[in-house]
């Protein structure tokens, strides 16, 4: 090969590289019902736009002869079904993501799972999507999953959606069918805040207006699905937005330098501009700009770095660097709306981690305000989520925390939901606004303090929470302990179950909804009455432990101990005081703890009491020193 024919070949290679780097990035998700023919749709347009290896096309028929096609007929659904559980069972588990570009745009599709079990993995493919082609069998028509698809897409703020009818070949191309579904389509999408809604007849198995136009459907006039992906506007970027900046670490590599690690969420950065770290509201100037050896002039949105300031203040992870005369807000309340993603329920009052970009804070579900019927739209009252459900619901955080909305800011207004015992994610929200009454309700400074009331009373204030099944003796040894302590000049109030169920909480029933706010309730009256320097006793069954340790999480060290009033059940049971397991083994009390609703009992309770072994005053005589041991 000449010199001359080398350089032209090495222009060209160079133009297209050059052109590949310029090329905008679009991401999509498909979405729908089970078998609606996602997996397959990308299939195809992967291998007709000639976008696949010829390894790759002759390791996919071989696999597709494995798995029963005819012929030379290929399973396109096989480029993206990676899992063996998937191949299996012939739908789609996890979210597959898969890179490729044409001479238009850069592309990143995530076939997300149709069925109702892994609705959590279609939020997560959604979440970070510019478009949603929403596929609907031509021969199935509209279905629940169609709604709860294109109702969580409209919620997560993608803007433009496909409607992509499916299997077309299936009823034989017929136009009228096609314009039945977008009719039907077309009244569901007035619910939701698309700005835009494409209507795209095809099929995926026959490659009917994937990337060529359907001989078929000649009717059609419209984009092919490509086409339409290639040239629709994407959502604008960031940049112009304000400054945002999550601190992700703290960055020390050696002495004399300390930087700030994280991505720019919104907006830009330069060195010489003034932030604001939030929520200690502290200014300083931006010193530089790192990105490994190099220091750079200018951060653009979504880009990785350090950043080190002009002076020394107190930032940690979880803190957001903001542009210094346009800060976000900071609130420890909020609006919000939420998908619930586990099959154990959710209830008002149950404490859960929350993680908002890079910060984390104990949050609670103060208010379920009301579930969407996914069919009707209709709001539901309720107490209490179920795997799937989406709802409106007000948070309640033990700190502020620097948040925009979400439809401002993705990434400062999006999170997520995390068990405390298992870390599995059980709900992914958007922040819709920071409750007023979270910036205007102040807490009261008081003269007279707990301090104050202490010195009076001649003793501390404590709580000894004793949890155990129904018939175990803790109100008997509470109350016995009480007697010991009032004689020796303590003052003590014991807090019992069924006392409680006679006045604060006799609008509650049994339910586990109903139970955790009866001990969030009790919780927060044992907290008044320590401040006011009171010992308390709590006698409640308290089942679970997310409450106990909700309870636990109010107090400081020292004021809470939980006391496990162990004995077995059949021991409880021969007991039975007030006969409530004789109903309960005769379904006349449902949800009665030990028979068909758990006891979760402690793992490291600070006492343990077996009223079973020993006599109700050993048993009392123990509380009162765990009680002098802090005195």
């Amino acid at each position: 090969m000449t010199d001359s024919a080398h350089q032209q070949i090495q222009a060209k290679v160079d133009a297209y590289i050059d052109n590949q780097a310029n090329l905008d990035l679009l991401r999509f998700i498909t979405c729908g019902s089970v078998d609606d023919g996602k997996s397959t749709l990308i299939g195809r347009m992967l291998y007709e736009a000639q976008l696949l290896f010829e390894d790759q096309v002759t390791s996919l028929k071989a696999d597709s002869k494995k798995m029963g096609s005819q012929g030379g007929d290929i399973d396109f659904a096989l480029l993206v079904d990676g899992l063996a559980a998937e191949r299996e069972q012939g739908i789609t588990i996890d979210v597959a993501y898969r890179f490729f570009n044409t001479d238009q745009r850069k592309f990143i599709v995530a076939d997300t799972p149709g069925h109702e079990q892994y609705t959590r993995n279609m939020v997560t493919g959604a979440s970070t999507a510019d478009v949603a082609i929403i596929l609907v069998d031509a021969s199935q028509g509209i279905l629940t999953q169609t709604r709860r698809h294109s109702f969580i897409a409209s919620l997560l703020g993608i803007e433009q959606v496909v409607l992509a009818v499916n299997k077309m070949d299936l009823v034989n191309y017929d136009a009228s069918v096609f314009d039945a579904i977008v009719d039907d389509y077309q009244g569901l999408a007035a619910h939701f805040n698309f700005k835009g809604v494409s209507t795209i007849p095809l099929s995926a198995l026959e490659g009917d207006n994937v990337i060529a136009r359907s001989h078929h459907m000649k009717w059609y006039k419209g984009p092919t699905l490509l086409g339409f992906l290639e040239t629709v506007e994407v959502r604008k970027s960031l940049n112009e937005h304000p400054f945002r900046f999550p601190v992700q670490w703290v960055n020390r590599p050696h002495r004399g330098f300390r930087g700030f690690s994280g991505t720019v969420v919104a907006g830009t950065i330069a060195p010489g501009d003034k932030v604001r770290a939030l929520p200690s509201g502290e200014i300083a100037t931006v010193q530089g700009l790192v990105l490994s050896d190099k220091d750079l002039p200018l951060a653009l949105t979504d880009q990785a770095l350090t950043l080190t300031l002009d002076r020394e203040i107190d930032i940690s992870r979880g803190d957001v660097l903001t542009a210094a005369d346009s800060p976000c807000e900071i609130s420890d309340q909020f609006e919000a709306q939420l998908v619930w993603m586990d099959q154990e329920q959710g209830y008002i009052g149950r404490s859960y981690w929350l993680q908002l970009g890079t910060a984390r804070a104990n949050a609670t579900i103060s208010e379920i305000k009301f579930k969407y019927n996914i069919n009707t739209f209709e709001h539901l009252s309720s107490r209490e989520l179920h795997l799937n459900d989406i709802a409106e619901i007000t948070l309640t955080l033990d700190k502020a925390v620097p948040f925009e909305p979400y439809a401002s800011c993705r990434q400062l207004g999006a999170f997520v939901l995390i068990d405390r015992y298992s870390n599995a994610t059980v709900g992914a929200g958007m922040i819709k606004f920071s409750l007023r009454r979270a910036t205007n309700v102040h807490k009261q400074a008081l003269q007279v303090d707990r301090a104050a009331r202490e010195k009076l009373n001649g003793h501390q204030g404590q709580v000894i929470w004793l949890t155990g099944l129904s018939g175990s003796g803790k109100s008997t040894v509470a109350n016995a302990a009480e007697q010991m302590l009032h004689d020796k000049g303590f003052k003590t109030y014991i807090l019992d179950g069924d006392n409680i169920r006679h006045g604060l909480s006799k609008d509650l029933g049994f339910t586990v909804a109903d139970r955790v706010e009866n001990i969030r309730r009790i919780a927060e009256v044992a907290r008044i009455l320590v401040d006011a320097g009171i010992i308390v006793f709590t006698a409640f069954i308290s089942p679970f432990r997310s409450e106990r340790d909700m309870a636990r999480a109010l107090f400081d060290a020292g004021d809470f101990a939980e006391v496990f009033v162990n004995i077995p059940l059949a021991v409880a049971e021969a007991r039975d005081p007030k006969g409530l397991y004789k109903k309960a083994r005769r379904g006349e009390l449902p949800n009665f703890t030990g028979i068909d609703s758990d006891y979760e009992a402690p793992d490291n309770p600070d006492a343990v009491l077996n009223t079973a072994e020993r006599s109700i005053d050993e048993c009392a005589e123990d509380l009162v020193r765990l009680v002098m041991a802090d005195e």
